[in-house]
């Protein structure tokens, strides 16, 4: 454990949380990571079962007294969304997380810290190396790649498991216990490019940044700015209100599909009798944007620099208008609140990424939906415009919303041993972001689900950060909930 954590509590939680910090577990990248679980699993002489997409399940038996209670399944994933400030020197595929206490608040250094869902894994190692905690049998799962499929989910084998109640410990907010979220899927749209031959063009580079970005799900009804939305805004307002008739070489922005993006790039290639223009109009939208975003996201920077390369070609005008056609026209943040649960939001997308690859543009949008008609008419909706514009699209990694289950016996349990530890009544939620309990419960059938979890904020940025006494006090919430679990 780092010298910054010895003294935090739970002492366990937090040496594991040190020791899983120092091994790189970016989705798509957690085989490292599953054999350290499954070898500490086995070192604990514990049943270790690791499947072919590195999923763990860890089981241990009761403890005296427990024995006839129902098997309880704590989940959480392994992976970690891997977001740095520019200018951090960190490789994510082999640098251990730089972990720091702030005052009550543990943050990483430029990075994301991985809390999301990194406490979840050694609140699970902390119960699994346990010998004084009264608990029922355990089965204790860590998934992979949730943070851009949940494929690891998906490829869950239901029958490894006896468990009928499943605690997710992937939720955010203490005092709150989750039991309904969307679901979602993903959409990738494809351009391909075509270049065309230009002179005498002077090329400018214009980046979009200082926005505060955040979760896609957790964090869209904040109504903060997407910086690849912004930047189709720039674009169509240079070309077809400025008139101003650039030449498109490149854009990209965003890393995550499930992050709202914070910083988005593009290079065009104007005529010197419109650089002057090209300064003011940028200007001009960046106004517009901060009175948009003026309480929201009041730190939007629209920068422009002359660059000293030169192109000899650029993309043709129709890849350009169709680039900016889909920017502009996509389905973009939330498509419709839940007139059932006031502040819900019950439909949204988000346009995480726009990848420039070397022969096409990929742009990736994460839908989500708590009601899978709206998810689909979303789908629809993109289907019938790529038609129009002919493009390609692609939707992958399609995963169900967790319906709500009404008298469940485990939500009764939850509810009334957080009154019994704290004196108050918890928030019972359903959210706008994806969590692995309707794959789950697809999978174990009769198993009903909650979700905790302690105060995290700003997850999917450098700036996330995990609340120390929280975790705590959701640690000791925890252990409760398993003692009256008879």
């Amino acid at each position: 454990m780092t010298l910054q954590l010895e003294n935090l509590k739970p002492k366990e939680v937090f040496n594991y949380f040190s020791e899983i910090s120092k091994i790189p577990r970016g989705s798509g990248n957690e085989k490292q990571v599953s054999d350290y679980l499954a070898n500490e699993g086995r070192r604990l002489g514990l049943e270790v079962i690791q499947d072919e997409s590195f999923n763990v399940l860890i089981k241990k038996t009761a403890t005296k007294g427990y024995e006839n209670s129902p098997t309880v399944i704590i989940q959480g994933h392994m992976d970690m969304v891997c977001e740095k400030n520019k200018g951090t020197q960190h490789d994510f595929e082999k640098d251990p997380i730089e972990l720091r206490v702030e005052g009550d608040y543990l943050y990483a250094n430029g990075t994301t810290l991985g809390a999301d869902n990194g406490i979840a894994v050694a609140m699970g190692l902390a119960l699994l190396a346990s010998t004084d905690i009264p608990h029922p049998a355990l089965e204790v799962v860590y998934t992979t790649d949730e943070e851009e499929s949940m494929n690891g989910a998906m490829n869950l084998n239901g029958d490894l498991f006896k468990g009928t109640y499943i605690i997710n410990l992937d939720s955010e907010e203490e005092g709150t216990i989750t039991v309904s979220c969307a679901g979602g899927v993903t959409a990738l749209i494809t351009i391909d490019k075509d270049f065309k031959d230009v002179n005498s063009k002077i090329a400018y580079t214009i980046d979009v940044k200082g926005l505060l970005g955040g979760h896609s799900g957790m964090e869209i009804n904040k109504q903060r700015a997407n910086s690849n939305i912004l930047m189709g805004r720039i674009l169509n307002h240079l070309l077809n209100h400025a008139n101003i008739n650039f030449d498109l070489v490149e854009i990209s922005g965003g890393a995550k599909n499930n992050a709202i993006p914070r910083e988005a790039e593009a290079v065009i290639l104007v005529d010197e009798k419109d650089i002057s223009k090209l300064e003011v109009e940028l200007n001009n939208i960046l106004n517009i944007f901060k009175h948009e975003f003026r309480t929201s996201d009041p730190n939007i920077k629209v920068l422009s620099v002359k660059s000293e390369k030169t192109y000899n070609k650029a993309l043709t005008d129709d890849v350009r208008d169709k680039m900016i056609s889909t920017i502009m026209l996509m389905p973009s943040g939330i498509q419709t609140m839940s007139m059932d649960i006031e502040g819900l939001v019950e439909s949204s997308t988000n346009l995480g990424v726009i990848n420039n690859n070397e022969d096409a543009f990929v742009f990736e949008f994460a839908t989500r939906s708590s009601v899978k008609s709206l998810k689909n008419v979303i789908n629809s909706k993109m289907t019938l415009l790529c038609k129009v514009l002919d493009i390609k699209l692609e939707l992958e990694d399609d995963y169900p919303e967790w319906e709500y289950a009404k008298d469940s016996k485990l939500e009764e349990i939850c509810v009334n041993t957080y009154e019994e530890v704290t004196g108050k009544k918890p928030h019972i939620v359903a959210i706008h972001a994806g969590l692995e309990c309707g794959l789950l419960l697809d999978a174990i059938k009769g198993a009903q689900a909650v979700s905790i979890g302690p105060n995290m904020f700003d997850v999917h940025t450098p700036n996330e950060h995990l609340d120390i006494r929280s975790t705590e006090r959701t640690w000791d919430y925890l252990l409760a909930i398993l003692k009256n679990i008879k």
